[in-house]
């Protein structure tokens, strides 16, 4: 079992930064893809970025420009620094982590992001 925790959500004014962080413990194995989804109201869950083991990164194109993904492999760790915010950019943001090789997905809690005008 694998288990997510991520930090960093809250409210911010357009054009503001937040920085989202998720950390992974439990047995995992190396070889996966991190990364984060998000889901506003009423709306189904979207990918926002997601980072391979050997690095490779792939953005919703909405996000692309001003969201920028890393990970620690060493530390199971996946970060998403948000820049330049918008109000729809205002969800719930769900941290991941899956192995089509392993066959695991797992999800964090979620945190919510709040951006106001």
């Amino acid at each position: 079992q694998v288990q997510l925790v991520e930090s960093g959500g809250g409210l911010v004014q357009a054009g503001g930064s937040l920085r989202l962080s998720c950390a992974a413990s439990g047995r995992m194995f190396s070889i996966n893809t991190m990364g984060w989804y998000r889901q506003a109201p009423g709306k189904q869950r979207e990918r926002v970025a997601t980072m391979t083991s050997g690095g490779i990164s792939i953005y919703a194109d909405s996000v692309k420009g001003r969201f920028t993904i890393s990970r620690d492999n060493a530390k199971n760790t996946v970060a998403l620094q948000m820049n330049n915010l918008k109000p729809e950019d205002t969800a719930v943001y769900y941290c991941n982590v899956r192995s089509v090789t392993y066959d695991y997905n797992y999800w964090g809690q979620g945190t919510q992001v709040t951006v106001s005008l």
